[in-house]
């Protein structure tokens, strides 16, 4: 026969290991997980100054940024953002665009085709995908462009970006 305190015990050793379980992104962060602010705002006229200006004080992500396992969806989130930066300094730097017009066209094409990579690397694993790439065309880019972390493409004070190569893969169509 089965005692309640033992009964009780069991439960209670249950739920400490239910609560302790890793199960993807629907646990709040813990102490060991990185800070990858994500998703990147769309380009605006508004903060496009920012991001042509200021790309060298906001974060790259590194390979050693990350810990060796248990963090894949916020290495696709740096490597998205990476690519998304290199983009950008293509689109600010006179050699696609030369007009503001152009330049937030540029970025924003870089920002959609950034995103639609990163869905694309977030279905080729076996772990849920970020939610936004469910959806698809306008609806993926209301998604992504909601719940902003830095909207206004604001530097982090005292960081300078380490030097990354510009990602191949981006091509500008002029609008």
């Amino acid at each position: 026969m089965i005692s309640i305190g033992g009964l009780t015990g069991f439960w209670i050793i249950a739920l400490l290991t239910l609560h302790g379980a890793d199960v993807g992104e629907t646990i709040g962060s813990s102490l060991n997980e990185p800070d990858v602010p994500f998703p990147p705002a769309c380009p605006t006229a508004q903060n496009l100054a920012a991001i042509c200006h200021q790309g060298q004080g906001r974060p790259r992500y590194l390979a050693s940024f990350f810990p060796r396992s248990r963090v894949s969806h916020f290495r696709r989130r740096g490597n998205a953002i990476n690519r998304l930066e290199s983009w950008y300094s293509l689109c600010c730097s006179d050699q696609i665009a030369q007009q503001n017009d152009q330049i937030l066209c540029c970025a924003q094409q870089a920002w959609k085709q950034t995103l639609s990579q990163f869905c694309t690397e977030e279905y080729s694993t076996m772990t849920g995908a970020y939610v936004c790439c469910g959806d698809s065309g306008d609806a993926r880019w209301a998604c992504f462009n909601s719940e902003l972390p830095n909207p206004n493409y604001d530097p982090t004070p005292g960081y300078t970006a380490p030097p990354i190569p510009v990602e191949p893969g981006f091509t500008f169509h002029a609008c």
